[in-house]
């Protein structure tokens, strides 16, 4: 067997930690100290070190110190290279480079037969039997709930993704460039890939900008935090520039947020270059917000327009933005899944490609829209006669008829131009 030596862990160990850490747990419930918080206490320069045969690892501890006292947070060792003295080494170095901190007093709470505590008797560790160990895990958003509350925000409700009928396209950029490296941190990081901290979502009106940023805070679990431009136009006497400012700083009390700014235009519009121009300042404002807003982990700004085209040119350049991504009007295949999800059970009797056909510019909200009106005309059909027709064809056909579609053919022109001068991806 090769000979094993002790030393510091390199950001580069991650991958063989994280199977050392698979190995020395027995269940997910076992878990004290999550393998995010082990690695962030490693990575932050605490006391860690490895065992290593070559370039391979074979054991692994971590320590945090808590002012006169250090908690170890994991002993882990690969299951070939147990019972070979590995771990009491492991503890002996962490406890020489506390004792350099000037810490004399050391805990360890592990999972009851685990690899690290036959390493913890056998380095003169005394278990406590007299203690209870007690712990409250906060739902998501807890610790801030007047903060979020003074906000307007809330947490969104599980499901709202994969309640995002049809618009396959959307979601799968979105899902790509957006929720997976943010949900996926260390993979991430693996291969360089930086999460995003601001996008923009662009499209016309209706074709579920909103509803894709709240989709986005659903997935991350994070509070969703709307700023309404005209809203904090009237909050406060110093103007916008300043409500701007407030907003944002009361922000930095959330440990995570999606916020979210509809119509980002109002705010954010082309500047005249003019001093007088009253959208100078608060432009200049916004901008000078994003940076700070961006150094923050578990935050990411969304802002949406209906017309990317009138954003200032500063706002759209790269280093504020990392991605700015079209949200389009639903094709053939998106209409009809969003008219199967909002006809129900009266999808079995309605002829569906003749609605999708019939919805050529519709949004997916002129297709609810559609869809509940024709059901509230055969409702009240039965209501009428129990005895008569359950819902037709016909029905949804006159709604889409009485229903002024969103989009024009003009509109769906110029989205198609903006795709090609705007769209960063």
């Amino acid at each position: 067997m090769p000979a094993w030596h002790l030393r510091d862990y390199h950001d580069d160990d991650l991958d063989q930690a994280v199977q050392i850490w698979d190995h020395s747990r027995r269940t997910d419930e076992d878990r004290v100290f999550p393998i995010s918080e082990v690695m962030a206490a490693a990575k932050a320069s605490q006391t860690a070190v490895v065992a290593a045969v070559g370039d391979e690892l074979v054991g692994m501890a971590v320590a945090e110190a808590c002012g006169k006292r250090a908690w170890i947070l994991l002993v882990a060792l690969a299951s070939r290279w147990r019972k070979r003295g590995i771990g009491s080494a492991l503890l002996a170095e962490l406890e020489r480079r506390l004792r350099a901190m000037g810490i004399r007093h050391i805990s360890a709470l592990l999972p009851a037969r685990t690899a690290g505590t036959t390493a913890l008797e056998n380095s003169g560790y005394r278990s406590r039997g007299d203690l209870i160990y007690y712990e409250k895990v906060e739902p998501p958003g807890a610790a801030n709930v007047d903060v979020l509350a003074a906000l307007g925000g809330r947490m969104q409700s599980d499901g709202l993704w994969d309640a995002m009928a049809g618009m396959e396209r959307e979601k799968q950029v979105v899902e790509r460039r957006v929720v997976l490296p943010l949900t996926e941190p260390a993979l991430a990081d693996r291969y360089g890939v930086v999460p995003p901290k601001a996008v923009i979502l662009f499209g016309p009106p209706g074709t579920g900008k909103t509803s894709f940023a709240k989709a986005v805070a659903s997935r991350l679990g994070w509070p969703f935090v709307e700023l309404f431009p005209s809203r904090l136009a009237t909050d406060t006497n110093e103007g916008l520039a300043a409500a701007l400012r407030e907003a944002f700083a009361d922000l930095a009390d959330l440990d995570s947020v999606l916020l979210f700014i509809d119509e980002v235009e109002e705010i954010a519009g082309a500047r005249s270059g003019k001093a007088v121009d009253p959208g100078h300042g608060v432009t200049n404002e916004l901008l000078k917000l994003i940076p700070g807003f961006r150094e923050h982990d578990e935050r990411l700004l969304v802002c949406a327009t209906n017309s990317v085209r009138s954003l200032d040119a500063a706002f759209l350049r790269p280093g504020r933005f990392d991605y700015v991504i079209p949200i389009g009007p639903p094709d053939h295949t998106a209409r009809a899944a969003i008219w199967t999800r909002y006809l129900g059970a009266a999808g079995a009797t309605v002829d569906v490609p003749r609605l999708v056909g019939a919805s050529e510019l519709f949004t997916p909200a002129d297709i609810e829209f559609a869809a509940r009106k024709g059901a509230q005309a055969a409702f009240e059909r039965e209501v009428n006669d129990p005895q008569g027709r359950p819902a037709t064809t016909e029905d949804y056909l006159t709604a889409i008829t009485d229903t002024r579609p969103t989009l024009t053919a003009r509109a769906v022109e110029e989205f198609t131009e903006d795709i090609q001068q705007y769209s960063r991806l």
